[in-house]
């Protein structure tokens, strides 16, 4: 080797780093995920609340009695139930979003995304790149995150801006709209985290998913013990009352869902189950051999 050679010799770059590669891929399939067939389930499921919320506005204006008090007795106490705007936004909150909306949307997109690079026969591409595996996960994640808030949150928005002002006022509600869309977006972070490693791990990880929103957590929130403390629903339900207004929807829910945990045990619970979730699916990636059927 001469010494002009030498001279000219330029160094090899270094690979980037985790989170710098993880930012890359976010960049790459955040696009791809906006315009995927996916979206338009997701727009479909985020947008049926917002249907729901027309109706329930076009039959009070023609005078339906929507929000008539009402009366229940429990233990010999009389309490007044009274339906206004803010009470049933958060009851909208409850059963379209978080029971349903924000697991299924986990569920769908997080099981998929390493499967349909799989599928797609795509993984390849990525895994030659000078990157590590689990930054491939990671990025992808965070393009879930990014796609998930930016349907269904506005979906939020139209719903209370439909909902609230009848029998209630925006502005009084704007405090719980802010404690819905944080408690949505920590749903729908740790919901896809879990179903990432479901997705890293199992063969038919939509299934296996599926199983879990609609019959585990449905059945361990049904029966007393500690089995609701391996769901991610338990959790989400003692942030509830802390994001919806203090009026009858919360006794409402305080009476179905008798048992739940501080704020504190909440955040704490969904922490774990978002941290060790991530870990491990990237773990899972890095170690996992991936063949491309023919």
């Amino acid at each position: 080797m001469t010494s002009h050679d030498v001279q000219t010799a330029r160094p090899i770059p270094a690979a980037p780093g985790f989170f710098t590669s993880g930012l890359r891929i976010f960049d790459l399939s955040l696009g791809e995920m906006l315009w995927s067939k996916r979206t338009i389930f997701m727009m479909l499921v985020a947008g049926a609340p917002v249907v729901i919320a027309c109706f329930l506005r076009i039959i009070v204006l023609f005078g339906a009695p929507v929000f008539e008090d009402h009366r229940s007795t429990q233990g010999g106490v009389t309490q007044t139930i009274r339906m206004t705007g803010p009470a049933i936004f958060g009851l909208m909150i409850w059963i379209f979003y978080l029971r349903f909306t924000v697991p299924v949307l986990g569920v769908f997109y997080g099981t998929s995304l390493m499967a349909d690079e799989v599928e797609d026969k795509t993984i390849t591409y990525l895994f030659t790149r000078p990157i590590r595996r689990g930054a491939v996960l990671f990025g992808k994640y965070l393009a879930y995150l990014g796609c998930t808030v930016f349907v269904v949150l506005p979906s939020v928005m139209l719903v209370y801006l439909l909902v609230v002002p009848m029998r209630g006022s925006l502005g009084a509600s704007f405090i719980d709209l802010v404690k819905d869309l944080v408690l949505l977006a920590l749903g729908l972070a740790v919901y896809g985290a879990l179903f990432a490693f479901v997705g890293a791990k199992f063969k038919r990880p939509l299934i296996v998913g599926l199983i879990f929103i609609f019959g585990w957590e449905q059945a361990a929130l049904a029966f007393p013990g500690y089995l609701k403390r391996f769901t991610i629903a338990y959790y989400l339900q003692g942030l509830v009352p802390h994001a919806m207004p203090s009026d009858s929807v919360l006794s409402l829910i305080q009476g179905v869902f008798r048992e739940s945990p501080t704020l504190a045990g909440s955040l704490i619970g969904l922490a774990i189950i978002l941290v060790v979730s991530v870990a491990l699916a990237t773990w899972m990636v890095e170690r996992r051999e991936y063949v491309l059927e023919q």
